[in-house]
């Protein structure tokens, strides 16, 4: 199954810093996730245009169909970052409904989690 790793190309470096040698943080993060995701089959990188966490950027979500999607912010656009998402990523991929035990998350998403969002529910669905 492809995991939607899905980076907010809109960011700023920091609140106050949209751009830092003519490029926003999102896409300077987004060329990181992208290398870093070259070795990383299932893991689909995608771009948006932002995530509305302005207030803490760089942004990214996590998500794939029937499992618990995830916000993540706060990350400096940097090749360490997009290894801990990339990390990340594809042990969500291995879990049935997208929860990874927190003893097996990198040490880079660890304190960037902003929102957990349900995965919707089939009895919910519009015919």
């Amino acid at each position: 199954m492809s995991v939607r790793l899905i980076i907010c190309e809109t960011c700023a470096h920091a609140p106050g810093e949209k751009l830092r040698d003519g490029r926003t943080g999102g896409e300077a993060l987004l060329a990181e996730v992208e290398r870093a995701a070259r070795d990383a089959p299932g893991v689909a990188v995608e771009r948006h245009a932002c995530l509305m966490g302005c207030e803490h950027p760089c942004n990214a979500a996590i998500a794939a169909e029937g499992k618990i999607g995830y916000v993540l912010g706060r990350f400096a656009p940097t090749a360490d970052s997009a290894r801990a998402l990339v990390e990340y990523a594809a042990l969500y991929a291995d879990s049935p409904t997208g929860q990874v035990p927190y003893r097996q998350w990198p040490q880079g998403v660890k304190g960037h989690f902003i929102a957990r969002i349900p995965a919707p529910r089939a009895d919910t669905a519009k015919e």
